[in-house]
């Protein structure tokens, strides 16, 4: 577990929104079926996935998820942004994939 500052400063990947430095990251969950995300991620964690839109904020909002990391150099839109703002859950982009960016957050928390 490590705050959300730290864990940002060293995963070195682009802050789109940072939401709560404070909050408190205690794992990754890598999914792009959402209502997978919705069974099985656990409140803390970051969800590591290509869904770039505001569903994917819905679901980390109603799951008290850290945060979101965006594989591949996916866009994020506008109202992605907005909504993360809104919601208080720090967004990420990366060209990393999900199995890239899953180790590197774990070795970021280990």
């Amino acid at each position: 577990m490590s705050d959300m500052l730290t864990v940002s400063k060293k995963l070195g990947y682009k802050v789109v929104v940072m939401s709560n430095e404070e909050a408190i990251v205690t794992g990754g969950y890598a999914g792009d079926l959402l209502s997978d995300v919705m069974g099985h991620a656990q409140e803390g964690e970051i969800l590591i996935t290509i869904q770039a839109h505001k569903n994917s904020i819905a679901v980390a909002s109603l799951l008290g998820l850290s945060g979101i990391i965006i594989c591949n150099s996916r866009d994020v839109s506008d109202d992605m942004k907005l909504a993360a703002k809104e919601q208080g859950i720090t967004l990420f982009t990366t060209s990393d994939t999900q199995y890239r960016a899953s180790i590197h957050l774990a070795s970021v928390l280990a």
